[in-house]
């Protein structure tokens, strides 16, 4: 996969992009679109670090495909910059109040093209490092819950696109408190941060995310992994906690600190609140406990969808 950073160029005009293209593909993945339509389907799959978009286009123009793009939580952190021969005060105005972070005129200089572009990807680059570490667990290096919430929204609304399947894993360590009581709260860090990494070595694909959810609990959300594989990834967790060997004398589960797992896979469709993958999979776990624990409950569900009022 390139770790280059990738642009996606809008313009009705085949020889508008045919030069930008020109100027930056030498450091820069390059997408494009001639329409306002396509480009908005391009972005959702490619996923884009910076759109430049042009204003004027039949049909959907560039203010139209501008405010839908800040208004997907798939792309609204995308920073989009205007291209465009407007030379009206009144016309930068309206794009920058839509969200659009700069205007290029045309006809471009390549120069100029470079150094905006150069810069507004450093600072994309740098709201993306302190916003992961907003989202980031400090004692385990996971995701905390506001990352949970966040990708669960990007993920349901990218997947209903193509009604593609997500599962939830939620997971509790067994009888947590006690292990605290009895061994010790740096004891009970070092246990959670050892779960954490049986949690990420269990876990397949890197669009996979792991999070911890609260205190003892963890959550891992696996886009368009069927119902099987996610709970062959859950049963993965569980064994490779227990071969981690912990003693928690405390248990009433194993001799060993276990886990207790429960598994939610549905299809996603528009509307659906993606807090229910978290409900059904809560649910489960809530199944797995009171069989005994140290084992896991799965289920595909339908995923309720709120009527639209008429």
């Amino acid at each position: 996969m390139s770790e280059r950073p990738s642009i996606l160029l809008v313009d009705d005009e085949v020889s508008n992009i045919e030069i930008l293209s020109a100027v930056l593909e030498e450091d820069h993945d390059i997408y494009f679109a001639t329409s306002g339509e396509e480009a908005l389907a391009i972005a959702r799959t490619a996923l884009p670090d910076l759109i430049l978009l042009d204003i004027l286009m039949p049909g959907t123009d560039g203010y139209d495909v501008c405010t839908q793009i800040k208004n997907d939580p798939l792309l609204a952190d995308v920073p989009v910059i205007f291209t465009t021969a407007l030379g009206d005060q009144e016309a930068e105005v309206r794009g920058l109040e839509l969200g659009a972070i700069d205007y290029i005129h045309k006809p471009i200089s390549p120069v100029v093209v470079r150094a905006r572009v150069r810069n507004h990807l450093e600072m994309k680059r740098l709201r993306d490092d302190l916003a992961k570490l907003a989202v980031t667990d400090a004692l385990t290096g996971l995701g905390n819950r506001r990352r949970l919430e966040r990708t669960l929204n990007v993920e349901t609304a990218r997947l209903s696109l193509s009604g593609g399947l997500l599962s939830v894993i939620i997971l509790d360590i067994d009888f947590f408190k006690r292990f605290n009581d009895l061994y010790g709260h740096t004891a009970g860090d070092r246990c959670l941060t050892m779960v954490a990494a049986a949690l990420n070595r269990a876990v397949r694909h890197g669009s996979d995310l792991t999070v911890r959810y609260g205190g003892e609990e963890f959550a891992c959300v696996l886009p368009e992994a069927r119902f099987e594989e996610a709970m062959e990834i859950a049963r993965g967790i569980r064994e490779r906690v227990e071969a981690l060997n912990i003693p928690h004398s405390g248990s009433e589960a194993a001799p060993t600190v276990s886990v207790s797992i429960g598994v939610a896979t549905a299809p996603c469709v528009p509307g659906a609140p993606p807090e229910a993958w978290i409900r059904a999979a809560d649910e489960q776990l809530y199944i797995a406990k009171a069989a005994g624990r140290n084992m896991v409950s799965g289920t595909i569900f339908e995923v309720p969808v709120a009527a639209t009022v008429e």
